[in-house]
């Protein structure tokens, strides 16, 4: 890989910055002004808001074999001529992308829809013979490998 200059790389990371206060104020997020105007409720919303994005930013790295986002960025990175320019997708990510599949077969999302389909599983309540108890439906592949990737597993 070639040398890349600090100073733009750093500036090129602005980026993300600016990216992850968009999160926070758009769709993934919808942080919408809250007016407090005690200094530990300021505090305490600004971390809740911060809390929040850390928690989508684990996820979509986590989840990253599923969704559209490059699994590996380094590849891209080292077809680039220069820093400053058009960021490049490795050769896994454009497979993706193409096939909309995964390594595993499954269909690829973006974060949003993912959470869609993870939202489909549900918590039933069962009634039989005087009794009733709790079950969980049963996980597709897709939301299995969600799970897995997350090392959770849905349970009462």
């Amino acid at each position: 890989m070639m040398h890349r200059p600090p100073t733009l790389r750093q500036y090129k990371r602005l980026s993300v910055v600016e990216r992850a206060f968009r999160t926070l104020k758009s769709v993934d997020l919808k942080v919408r002004p809250i007016h407090h105007y005690l200094s530990d409720r300021v505090r305490a919303h600004i971390l809740l808001c911060m809390l929040a994005y850390y928690v989508e930013w684990h996820m979509k790295q986590t989840l990253t074999p599923l969704l559209f986002t490059d699994d590996q960025p380094e590849e891209g990175e080292a077809l680039r001529d220069s820093v400053v320019a058009p960021a490049q997708r490795s050769p896994a990510a454009l497979r993706k992308v193409h096939t909309r599949l995964t390594e595993d077969g499954l269909p690829v999302h973006s974060f949003s829809t993912l959470l869609e389909d993870l939202a489909t599983l549900t918590l039933n309540q069962v009634q039989a013979a005087g009794r009733s108890f709790q079950m969980i439906s049963t996980p597709t592949p897709l939301q299995r490998r969600a799970f897995e990737l997350l090392g959770v597993a849905p349970a009462l």
